[in-house]
C-alpha cells in the first residue's frame, strides 16, 4: 500500500511539473518532489534526482554570483 501511494504521488508530482512548464508555476519544485518519491523504488529516478539537484545548485551559485556584482 505504501509503495503504491508513494509511486502515485511521485507520478502526480511529475505530471504537475510538466503542466507547470507550459503554464507559469513552480515546475522544478514538482519535478524534484516527484523524483524524490520515485527514487525510493527506482534507481534511475535517483540518478535523475542527483542530476537535477546538481543543476539547481550550479544555477543558484551562478545567479548569486551575478547578483553580487
Amino acid at each position: 500500500m505504501k509503495k503504491i501511494a508513494l509511486i502515485s504521488m511521485g507520478l502526480l508530482s511529475l505530471l504537475l511539473g510538466l503542466v507547470f512548464i507550459v503554464v507559469p508555476g513552480p515546475s522544478l519544485i514538482f519535478f524534484i518532489a516527484g523524483l524524490f518519491c520515485l527514487s525510493f523504488y527506482y534507481p534511475k529516478a535517483r540518478d535523475y534526482l542527483t542530476l537535477c539537484q546538481n543543476a539547481l545548485t550550479r544555477s543558484c551559485a551562478y545567479i548569486d554570483k551575478k547578483l553580487a556584482r
